[in-house]
């Protein structure tokens, strides 16, 4: 199977707009190009009294995409929804010390992958289980999931990204799926740009690998 066109992450549930593109300003305190109306959310963020509405906006703003980002890492819905919350309360308990040093998406992605892959890694140990034996079983989750409806091929590139290692798997989704820079994920992961290319491309090759076997034995 050549890997070629973007296959989609399908589910059924309705997925929001793309982000609505404001103009950009400088952020004269750090220097950051950043839009207009996170810049106003930064103002709020600043303000006691406005801190709860400003939070408010932020959730409903990036909610949809956050729990997307999780979910193709965890693959149950009752599970990304579970780490989704625990990422609001993580950055609602240190908003206040949030100084606007990273675009606030960027430090809200970075809140919910280390959420994500400490759920991961206590999902191992509590289970006693290698990193195999946790992929098989998120893949068990995703076959019997109501919410999944894509086809065989989408099935089979769900099992390619499954056989990649967590870190590595983490990059190729970030990078495939939701079309971030090398530059945002440098900052989300902190990992070199030069690190996350070479990552992003051995993921690829192995990816392609996989379906190529899995056609030839089909």
């Amino acid at each position: 199977m050549p890997f070629k066109k973007k296959i989609n992450y399908c589910f059924n549930i309705k997925l929001s707009a793309p982000f609505y593109v404001c103009k950009v300003i400088i952020n004269e305190f750090t220097g950051k190009i950043m839009n207009d109306s996170e810049a106003e959310l930064l103002l709020q963020l600043s303000q006691p009294a406005k801190r709860a509405k400003a939070f408010s906006t932020i959730v409903r703003t990036y909610q949809e995409r956050l729990y997307w980002h999780i979910r193709k890492m965890v693959l149950s819905h009752d599970d990304a929804n579970d780490i989704l919350q625990n990422t609001f309360i993580k950055a609602w308990n240190a908003i206040e010390n949030f100084r606007g040093d990273s675009q606030i998406s960027t430090w809200f992605y970075r809140i919910a992958t280390n959420e994500t892959l400490t759920f991961l890694t206590n999902k191992r140990m509590r289970s006693f289980s290698g990193i195999d034996e946790v992929e098989d079983t998120l893949l068990r989750n995703l076959q019997s999931d109501t919410y999944f409806c894509g086809n065989e091929a989408e099935m089979k590139l769900q099992k390619a990204i499954l056989t990649l290692p967590e870190k590595q798997r983490l990059v190729f989704n970030m990078k495939y799926f939701d079309d971030l820079t090398y530059n945002e994920m440098e900052t989300i992961l902190g990992t070199s740009t030069g690190a996350l290319k070479a990552s992003y491309h051995h993921a690829v090759k192995k990816i392609e690998k996989f379906l190529n076997e899995e056609d030839f034995v089909d």
